[in-house]
């Protein structure tokens, strides 16, 4: 079996960005809309949604439409899986040398 190293990319690219690390400390407290998180951040609607992209495409963070709005919030499964990877990727496996 390949090993999705694309897949897993996607969960540390999501750590690789101040901005994104400044989200998730946002998104810490509870769900937040984006229109909260353009203000407290003090970027634009179009950066906010590169950084966004790049967070719902790891698996890390899960939105909802509600009106003209997206909400954010952390997935307990998306962290609960890039804590694992990490670990896993982290692990020495010496059986297979």
């Amino acid at each position: 079996m390949a090993v999705p190293y694309e897949e897993q990319a996607k969960v540390f690219k999501a750590f690789c960005d101040e901005k994104r690390l400044k989200i998730l400390e946002l998104l810490r407290s509870g769900e937040k809309c984006a229109c909260v998180l353009t203000d407290a951040l003090n970027i634009g609607q179009s950066a906010l949604s590169y950084h966004m992209k790049v967070l719902v495409e790891s698996g890390i963070v899960e939105s909802r439409q509600e009106g003209k709005w997206t909400h954010y919030k952390i997935s307990e499964a998306g962290s609960t899986h890039a804590l694992n990877l990490l670990k896993t990727l982290t692990t020495p496996n010496f059986a297979s040398h």
